[in-house]
C-alpha cells in the first residue's frame, strides 16, 4: 500500500478546498483524509495501491477548486502500516 502525507500551502481554507480533494479522491479510489491546519495550510493523507494512482490526485490538489490559490504543495512519501477504507474530512 502506498501512502503519501500532503502539506498544501496557500488560498485554501474556507472555500471548500477540503470536500474537493475528498470528491477527487473517491472518483480515483483513495482513501485517507484531509483536515484544516491552524496556520491556514491543509494537510491531506492519502493511501492506494498504486503510487500513480496518488500522484494524479495530488495533481489535482495543485489545481484546487475554482477560487484557490495554491503557493506550495510538498508531499512526503510513508511507510506505516495502518490501512485506510474509506476517506474522511476532519476537523
Amino acid at each position: 500500500m502506498n501512502t503519501a502525507q500532503v502539506l498544501v500551502t496557500g488560498y485554501v481554507q474556507g472555500i471548500g478546498y477540503r470536500y474537493f480533494v475528498k470528491r477527487n479522491a473517491l472518483n480515483l479510489g483513495v482513501f485517507g483524509w484531509v483536515k484544516n491546519l491552524p496556520n491556514g495550510q491543509v494537510e491531506c493523507l492519502f493511501q492506494a495501491d498504486s503510487k500513480e494512482t496518488i500522484e494524479k490526485l495530488i495533481n489535482e490538489c495543485k489545481k484546487g477548486p475554482f477560487l484557490a490559490k495554491i503557493s506550495d504543495l510538498k508531499v512526503d512519501w510513508l511507510n506505516i502500516k495502518k490501512r485506510y477504507g474509506s476517506f474522511e474530512v476532519l476537523t
